[in-house]
């Protein structure tokens, strides 16, 4: 799975909108015998803001205290936006299984956001299967480009 096959930690984070959703992805997670954080919603149906919980993965992550994270909101775009301002986060909304895992391939994804009023619970668990599987291709073009997008993050970082 990672680079020894160990399962990666993951980090599970929604707001309300995503905490159903977010809910079923965590106990499939646990029953395959992942290492999980639920970092909230833990309230469902509680108004609340999806940057906070965006922060949260996204601080989970570059603490090294997750390898990889999984974000719902109602559409998985404030939360993708919201993650992407984060240096070293490579967010993106998946809806399907193919993008999930070339995500991870060719772009080394880190963090996967579903839309919870966008896609079911059975495509939700086939993009979370196909981002877990996947892992980067290392390929010569793929790094070259990757390294392209890390300048540009470097370069505003200054």
């Amino acid at each position: 799975m990672q680079k020894d096959d160990k399962k990666p930690r993951i980090a599970l984070a929604a707001d309300h909108a995503g905490f159903d959703l977010k809910q079923v992805v965590l106990k499939d997670l646990q029953a395959a015998g992942f290492e999980t954080q639920d970092l909230g919603a833990h309230e469902p149906g509680k108004p609340d803001d999806y940057p906070d919980f965006a922060e949260l993965l996204a601080e989970s992550i570059r603490s090294g205290r997750a390898d990889r994270g999984i974000i719902v909101c109602g559409s998985g775009v404030g939360v993708c936006v919201a993650l992407n301002k984060f240096p070293g986060i490579l967010a993106a909304i998946c809806h399907d299984a193919y993008s999930a895992r070339q995500g991870v391939e060719h772009d080394d994804m880190n963090v996967l956001c579903l839309g919870a009023r966008i896609i079911g619970v059975e495509l939700a668990r086939d993009c979370v299967r196909a981002f877990l599987a996947a892992r980067f291709s290392g390929e010569e073009r793929h790094i070259r480009r990757l390294g392209k997008v890390r300048a540009i993050e470097q370069r505003f970082l200054r």
